[in-house]
């Protein structure tokens, strides 16, 4: 499955290209994302269109730096409801951990891992897009986004002992020494940033242990799709996706904020699969659309989600054992009065 990352990966995106004379709707068509899709921070879209649409800014602007920059403008906010967890952690250690460990609420493509040896601490910062590409860009974007929540931690005068890249230097280093200092390092075999042990236990001041408990609490409620209530939302989406043309396990995951694996999962939990689902919506939708004598067949099966007349035919012969007209004709003439 392809990794999926929410819209908020791209905060600041188009106000980035714009200053630097760009065309970001243009550039997002491009690799298949919708521009306006972008002010629903909580809606996922592909990893690997966020991957190309970084490197092809890149090019098209002729800033090497284009992820670095764009790092610049994200918030802590922008990692989504984990942000506001993550404040109220009472060290460095745990904020990082809790970033790993629940990386996949945020960004699927992203794989962290924190090691400690002699005295320092590394954090690896990894992307896994499924396939062979050039990721440079989104690459110094995690690792920016990964300095910068240290630095709101740690303080603007903290600095790590070296930030990692595996690929080369850019031409001009300017924008990577200005965000990172001086200890930035190219052609290694690991990207990342390497600190002092010590600093993982450093307390986070804006931590406040009243709040921890409330926060988690809050983090669990927005971030786990209740099993019992799934099949329910499910259905609701579903009837809203199917007039679009859009119904998919894939589109209503990215509306539920989860992965599609996760909506399977939790409905075979409650002994429902999509497919089920999809088909039960429908035939109910049917038998009140059908029943409507002022809409026409073809317009029914547009609204139920089918691209051609003769496919809704077929699909309500096999549900109610004959053609949609048939019915309609039969239910006609059961709801006549009776003469006297």
């Amino acid at each position: 499955m392809k990794p999926l990352v929410r819209n908020a990966a791209l905060n600041g995106y188009v106000q980035l290209a714009e200053s630097l004379g760009i065309d970001a709707h243009t550039l997002m068509r491009g690799v298949g994302l919708a521009p306006g899709e972008l002010t629903r921070q909580d809606r996922w879209i592909p990893g690997i269109a966020v991957a190309r649409l970084l490197e092809v800014s890149a090019a098209t602007a002729h800033r090497e730096d284009f992820g670095l920059l764009l790092a610049r403008r994200r918030r802590f906010s922008n990692l989504g409801p984990i942000s506001l967890v993550a404040r109220e952690e009472p060290t460095v250690r745990d904020v990082l951990a809790l970033l790993i460990r629940h990386e996949d609420t945020y960004n699927e493509m992203l794989h962290g891992r924190l090691d400690e040896a002699e005295g320092r601490a590394t954090l690896k910062v990894g992307l896994e897009l499924g396939r062979p590409m050039a990721a440079r860009q989104a690459t110094e974007l995690a690792v920016g986004v990964f300095h910068h929540v240290l630095r709101e931690v740690l303080g603007d005068r903290w600095q790590p002992i070296a930030v990692c890249f595996t690929h080369g230097a850019p031409t001009e280093l300017a924008t990577h020494r200005r965000v990172f200092g001086p200890a930035v390092e190219f052609g290694r075999d690991f990207n990342g940033i390497v600190l002092r042990a010590a600093d993982l236990d450093a307390p986070n001041p804006q931590s406040d242990p009243l709040l921890h408990a409330y926060a988690r609490e809050y983090f669990e409620s927005v971030t786990e799709v209740r099993e019992a209530a799934l099949p329910d939302r499910v259905r609701e989406l579903i009837e809203v996706l199917l007039p679009t043309g859009r119904c998919s396990i894939e589109e209503v995951a990215r509306s539920l904020g989860v992965d599609r694996r996760t909506v399977h999962r939790r409905l075979a939990s409650a002994g429902e699969t999509f497919s089920s689902l999809l088909n039960a919506t429908r035939a109910q939708l049917a038998e009140q659309l059908v029943a409507n004598e002022r809409r026409s067949l073809t317009e029914i099966s547009l609204l139920l989600g089918f691209s051609a007349p003769s496919g809704f035919s077929r699909w309500f012969r096999e549900q109610f054992g004959c053609s949609p007209r048939a019915w309609r004709a039969q239910r006609t003439v059961c709801a006549a009065p009776v003469p006297k």
